[in-house]
């Protein structure tokens, strides 16, 4: 096994209660969620997600629906 070690950051607080909302409901802790983020780093040796300051919009529940039945078929 790897040796591990204690990483700490400063975050805003209310940032990290909204995030580990989402992790609960994901089954994870925040440790769980940063081992992931860094893995896929070390994985594709760049961040996993695209930082723009011209980011595409985002796409309303109708163009989701049509994008999933293109590319899943109809449900």
């Amino acid at each position: 096994m790897s040796k591990s070690v204690l990483f700490r950051a400063r975050v805003p607080a209310d940032r990290l209660k909204k995030a580990e909302k989402v992790f609960s409901k994901l089954g994870m802790k925040t440790s769980d969620a940063f081992n992931i983020f860094l893995a896929q780093v070390e994985l594709r040796k760049d961040l996993p997600f695209s930082i723009t300051s011209k980011p595409e919009p985002l796409l309303t529940t109708a163009q989701q629906g049509k994008a999933w039945e293109e590319a899943l078929g109809e449900y």
